[in-house]
C-alpha cells in the first residue's frame, strides 16, 4: 500500500498527538513494508533533514500555511491530496477531519471529543470546523482510528460511526535508556505535572492543593511543571511566581520527548488531573518509568491507568492534597504505586497498536474500492 500521514501535529515541538503520530509511524515501518509518506506544511517550519531516513518515510513538504490548507481543505474539500503529493491508496488525517482525496481511502484520528462539549476552550479554527463537520465526515471516513475503547464508544454514539469501522490503536510503554525502579526513598525527588498548559489539563486544582499544603505543612515536595504554554496559561504561571508557591513551584516549559526521561528519573509522582484526555500519554510514560501516577477519574485515563495508580476526582482538592501530602512520606505506597505501574505500562505495545493500524487501512481499502 501506498499511504500517506498527516505529519503536521508532529511538525514543531511534539505534544501528546504528536509524540503518538511520530511514534506509530516509525513503528509502523518497521513492521510493515508499506511505502509510507509523510506530509508536511507550513509557511516557516520544515521537517528535520533526518525526518525521512529516521522514520523510513518519504517526506512530501510543501511551503503552504497550516491555516490556508485547512480552510480549503474543511471548507472546499479542495484540492484533493494527489494534487500535491501523488498517486496513494491510503490518507490518513491525524485529526478528526477528511482529508479531500480522488481516488484514496480516507481515514481520520479521533483522539476524543471534547471539543463538542467546550469549543469555547478551542483554538479558532477547531471552534470553527470541528463540532460543525466532524460528525459527516466520521461517517464518511473509511475507516476512523482512535487511542482508547472509550473514544471508539463515544464516537459510536455521539456521531452515528459504526463500530466495525472504529480501529482503537493505543500507543506502546516507552522504552527508557536506564534502568527503572519503583523504589524512591522517602521525600526524594518532585511531584510532576507535565502536558500543554490548557484548561483542559485544569492545572489549577494542583496549585490550590499545594497552597492549601503550604499553609498547614512544612514538609511539601516541590512541584515541576514542564508543558507547552498556552494564553490561557497566564493567570496559572502568575500564581507559581508569586507567594506561597513560589518557594515550592518551577515551570520548565517546553520538555522535548529525547529529554523526558530525565524529567521522570528525578520524579517523586506524576499528577494529571485533567478535565478529558483520550488517552494521557504522560501517564504510559510515567508508569513505564516506575512513576507512580495520580490522576483524574475523567476521559480516558482509567481505562489507560487501571490498577496502575489512584485515581482521584479533578475537583476535589482536598483529596488531591493529601494524595500529594502522603507521597512525601509513605515510601511503601510510592513503591506499590510504582510496581503497580510497570506491571500495567507492559500491557502497552507498539506492536499491537500497528498491528491494529494496519488492519484500518486493508479495511479502509477495501471499503473505498467496493464503493
Amino acid at each position: 500500500m501506498r499511504i500517506l500521514v498527516d505529519y503536521r501535529p508532529a511538525l514543531r515541538a511534539r505534544t501528546g498527538v504528536g509524540e503518538y503520530l511520530h511514534t506509530v509511524v516509525h513503528a509502523y515501518t518497521a513492521a510493515y513494508d508499506d511505502e509510507v509518506t509523510l506530509f508536511t506544511s507550513s509557511w516557516k517550519d520544515r521537517p528535520s533533514p533526518t525526518l525521512g531516513s529516521e522514520l523510513r518515510a518519504r517526506i512530501v513538504d510543501r511551503r503552504v500555511p497550516v491555516s490556508v490548507l485547512n480552510f480549503l481543505w474543511h471548507r472546499a474539500e479542495w484540492p484533493p491530496v494527489e494534487a500535491l503529493t501523488g498517486p496513494i491508496d491510503v490518507v490518513h488525517a491525524a485529526h478528526p477531519l477528511l482529508i479531500p482525496a480522488r481516488r484514496a481511502a480516507q481515514v481520520v484520528t479521533i483522539h476524543d471529543l471534547y471539543f463538542l462539549d467546550h469549543p469555547e476552550r478551542m483554538r479558532a479554527e477547531v471552534r470553527r470546523d470541528y463540532p460543525r463537520l466532524v460528525a459527516g465526515h466520521a461517517r464518511r471516513a473509511d475507516a476512523v482510528v482512535t487511542s482508547s475503547a472509550r473514544t471508539k464508544e463515544l464516537v459510536s454514539e455521539r456521531l452515528g460511526v459504526a463500530t466495525d469501522r472504529i480501529y482503537v490503536c493505543p500507543p506502546g510503554a516507552p522504552t527508557w535508556r536506564s534502568p527503572v525502579s519503583p523504589a524512591r526513598a522517602p521525600g526524594h525527588g518532585y511531584v510532576l505535572f507535565l502536558g500543554t498548559l490548557d484548561p483542559r489539563k485544569n492545572l489549577g486544582v494542583i496549585l490550590d492543593a499545594y497552597e492549601a499544603l503550604i499553609r498547614r505543612s512544612r514538609n511539601v515536595l516541590p512541584l515541576v511543571i514542564a508543558g507547552h504554554p498556552t494564553p490561557d496559561a497566564a493567570a496559572w504561571l502568575a500564581r507559581i511566581s508569586r507567594e506561597p508557591l513560589r518557594a515550592h513551584a518551577t515551570y520548565k516549559g517546553y520538555v522535548a520527548s529525547e529529554d523526558r526521561e530525565q524529567l521522570y528519573a528525578g520524579a517523586r509522582a506524576l499528577v494529571l488531573p485533567s478535565l478529558d484526555e483520550g488517552f494521557g500519554l504522560p501517564a504510559l510514560e510515567a508508569m513505564s518509568a516506575g512513576v507512580p501516577v495520580l490522576a483524574s477519574n475523567r476521559g480516558s485515563l482509567p481505562e489507560v491507568i487501571g490498577t496502575g495508580g489512584a485515581i482521584l476526582d479533578p475537583s476535589d482538592v482536598d483529596a488531591w492534597a493529601s494524595a500529594i501530602d502522603r507521597l512525601a512520606s509513605d515510601g511503601p505506597w510510592v513503591e506499590q504505586l510504582g510496581r503497580a505501574g510497570l506491571a500495567r505500562a507492559s500491557t502497552f505495545t507498539w506492536e499491537r497498536a500497528v498491528a491494529g493500524l494496519h488492519r484500518a487501512y486493508l479495511d479502509a481499502v477495501g471499503r473505498r474500492r467496493d464503493r
